[in-house]
C-alpha cells in the first residue's frame, strides 16, 4: 500500500489529504495547528490518518506541504527586527516606494509603515554604475559604522540592497563578507541573492520581506523535517512555491521568498482544477483560513500569474499565483480602538489559545465567536471532531466588546461579521 499525503498548515488548523495509489481513495481530516511546537501537528495528523484510515507512516511515498507561516508572519508583523544597508543618499527607498497609493481614489490614503523604518536604514559609501561597472568600491569603515548602528538599534538581522547591484553584485557581496567577519553568525540577506532584478524598490522590498520571515520559516521547516523523521516518514518533504510548483523543504529554508504564498498558491491550483472539472472555467476562489483570507481569479480553468502580488500591505516581486491576502480569518481578533470604534484583525488568536469558543483558554472575541453567537456554527463539532464548540464562552467574549460599544451581544456579533465581510469585499473590489 502506498499513499501520497498533502498537508496544509494554517494558523489555526492543519489539513491532511491522503491519496491511495492503489485504490484511488482520498481521505481527509483536520487537527489543530501547534505554532509553539512547529511540526508536531504533522505527527498528530499522521497518527490520526493511521487510526482512522489505516495510513501507515512507512506507506507514505510522497509528502508535499503548503504553509501559510510566511504570509501570516508578514500580515501579523511578527517577523524579526531588521536593519537595512543602502547606498549613500538612498535611505528613502522604502518610504518613497512607487507612485501608486493603497487607495488611489482617496485623498486620505497613506502608505503602510515599512517593515524596516527609517531609523533602521543606514548608508554605505559605494557605487555601482547603471552599466554594472564599479565607480566606488565599498568603504569598510562605513560598513563597520553602519553595522554598529544596526546592532545598537536592536536589529536581529540586516538586509543589503545597493543601487544597481542587479547588474553587478560585487559590492553587496563585499559588504556581506565584511559583516560576517565582524559579526559571525549575524543574519545577513543580500538583495541580489533573493531577487537580482532591475528596479530598486521592488528588489529592496522583496529582500526585506525575505529577511523578515526567513528565521521563522527556516525554524519551522527544520522542525517539520525532524518531525517527519521521528514519525518514520521516509518520503523527502516537498513544499509548495508561490508559483504553484514545489521544492524540497531543505531548499525552502534558504529560499523563503519563493514560498511566501506557499499554502495560498496550492489552494488556487486546486481551485483551478475543480473549476475545470465542474464546467465553470471562469471563477473566483476565496480561501478563508484562521488568520487570513485569500482571493484569486481563475480564467479558462487556469490560475493567473504575476509579479508584485500583495502580501499583507506589501508587494513581493517573486513570480507567483495572482492572489491577494488580507488579515481577516476565522481567528482574527475583534477589538475596540481608542476612539471606541470596533475593528477586526489583523492579529489572530491562532489555534492556541484560539477563539474563545474552542475552550482552550482564549478570551478575546474572534470572527469565529461571532459566527457562533449568531448561530451559523456551534450545533456540531468542527474539524472532524477536532474542536467542540462552547457557545457560552463565545457569548462571554463578545459581551466584553458589546459593553464597550453599548450594543447587544447579537448586534455586536453581527457588526464583527459585517466588518470582516466588508474588508474582504474591499479587497476583492480592488482586483
Amino acid at each position: 500500500m502506498s499513499f501520497r499525503v498533502g498537508v496544509d498548515i494554517g494558523g489555526t488548523f492543519t489539513d491532511f489529504c491522503a491519496f491511495n495509489d492503489v485504490t484511488n481513495e482520498i481521505h481527509t481530516l483536520k487537527v489543530l495547528s501547534s505554532p509553539d511546537k512547529p511540526g508536531s501537528e504533522v505527527i498528530d495528523g499522521i497518527k490520526a490518518l493511521g487510526v482512522r484510515y489505516g495510513v501507515s507512516a512507512s506507506d507514505v511515498v510522497y509528502f508535499t506541504h503548503g504553509t501559510t507561516v510566511g504570509v501570516n508572519t508578514v500580515i501579523q508583523r511578527k517577523g524579526i527586527r531588521l536593519g537595512l544597508l543602502v547606498t549613500r543618499n538612498f535611505t528613502d527607498v522604502l518610504e518613497l516606494a512607487r507612485l501608486k497609493m493603497p487607495d488611489m481614489y482617496s485623498l486620505l490614503s497613506v502608505r503602510p509603515e515599512a517593515l524596516v523604518t527609517k531609523d533602521r536604514i543606514f548608508e554605505i559609501s559605494e557605487r555601482i554604475r547603471a552599466d554594472g561597472s564599479i565607480e566606488q568600491e565599498v568603504d569598510p569603515a562605513t560598513v563597520e559604522r553602519s553595522l554598529a548602528d544596526v546592532q545598537a538599534a536592536g536589529c536581529e538581522g540586516v538586509v543589503i540592497a545597493l543601487i544597481n547591484s542587479y547588474r553587478n553584485s560585487h559590492n553587496e557581496q563585499a559588504v556581506k563578507t565584511i559583516i560576517q567577519r565582524l559579526s559571525p553568525g549575524f543574519p545577513v540577506f543580500c538583495s541580489t541573492d533573493v531577487w537580482p532584478i532591475i528596479r530598486e524598490y521592488e528588489r529592496t522590498v522583496t529582500a526585506v520581506i525575505h529577511g523578515y520571515v526567513q528565521p521563522r520559516v527556516s525554524q519551522y521547516l527544520e522542525s517539520l523535517q525532524q518531525a517527519l523523521l521521528d514519525a518514520k516518514v521516509n518520503a523527502i518533504p516537498q513544499v509548495t512555491k508561490s508559483n504553484g510548483g514545489v521544492m524540497s523543504a531543505e531548499l525552502g529554508r534558504t529560499a523563503c521568498a519563493q514560498m511566501i504564498l506557499s499554502g495560498t498558491a496550492a489552494g488556487v491550483i486546486g481551485a483551478s482544477y475543480v473549476s475545470k472539472l465542474s464546467g465553470h472555467p471562469n471563477t473566483m476562489s476565496l480561501d478563508v483560513g484562521g488568520t487570513s483570507a485569500d482571493v484569486a481569479f481563475i480564467r479558462n480553468g487556469q490560475p493567473q500569474f504575476g509579479i508584485g502580488e500583495v502580501v499583507g500591505e506589501f508587494p513581493i516581486f517573486i513570480p507567483s499565483v495572482a492572489v491577494t491576502s488580507i488579515g481577516a480569518g476565522g481567528g482574527s481578533i475583534a477589538w475596540v480602538d481608542d476612539f471606541g470604534i470596533l475593528r477586526v484583525g489583523p492579529e489572530s488568536a491562532g489555534s492556541k489559545p484560539g477563539p474563545a469558543c474552542y475552550g482552550n483558554g482564549g478570551e478575546r472575541a474572534t470572527i469565529t465567536d461571532a459566527f457562533v453567537v449568531l448561530g451559523y456554527i456551534g450545533q456540531f463539532d468542527l474539524g472532524y471532531s477536532a474542536i467542540e464548540i462552547d457557545v457560552t464562552k463565545a457569548r462571554n467574549a463578545v459581551d466584553v466588546l458589546a459593553e464597550k460599544i453599548g450594543k447587544e451581544t447579537e448586534e455586536t456579533a453581527q457588526a464583527i461579521v459585517d466588518i470582516a465581510v466588508s474588508g474582504m469585499y474591499m479587497e476583492i473590489s480592488k482586483l
